[in-house]
């Protein structure tokens, strides 16, 4: 038999897993339906704007740094001027964005680059990505806020 002293000390027994499903559940759902309408838009830029072999991506380097700015509006959007709905920021930011913006193709075509015997195409991919995409959010941010306090009385 465990003395009353150290049955105080455990932590509390976790929540049932269906009650933590249930409160999850509709995050996911909204992050999946952004996340198709995010990666339809890529795939759509992609298919418009063609990478050709050897060449510089890009519709994947636009669409990264437009997705980087958009981020950057909506985060002080939400965050400053909206009281968002709980599911607008899964929605939008991690779905639709979040399946817009890809790292995963930037990678991709990185590797097919050096691949390819174009390793300074792809250094300067690398480079120019990461820059601009950087600071289009940082830019972006910091308009929003700005036309935000020019706006407020």
């Amino acid at each position: 038999m465990t003395a009353p002293e150290t049955e105080s000390l455990r932590p509390p027994a976790p929540a049932p897993p269906q009650r933590a499903w249930r409160t999850q559940a509709p995050i996911v759902a909204v992050v999946a339906v952004g996340g198709a309408i995010g990666a339809t838009a890529r795939y759509a830029a992609s298919l418009w704007w063609p990478a050709q072999p050897g060449g510089f991506p890009w519709a994947t380097f636009w669409t990264n740094v437009v997705g980087c700015a958009v981020i950057g509006v909506f985060m002080v959007v939400i965050t400053d001027v909206w009281a968002a709905h709980r599911l607008v920021r899964p929605f939008f930011g991690t779905g639709v964005l979040g399946g817009f913006t890809t790292f995963s193709t930037y990678a991709v075509d990185i590797q097919k680059l050096v691949d390819g015997g174009h390793p300074r195409t792809a250094l300067a991919y690398l480079a120019a990505t990461l820059i601009a995409a950087l600071t289009a959010v940082r830019l972006a941010a910091a308009a929003t806020r700005g036309v935000v306090n020019w706006r407020q009385p």
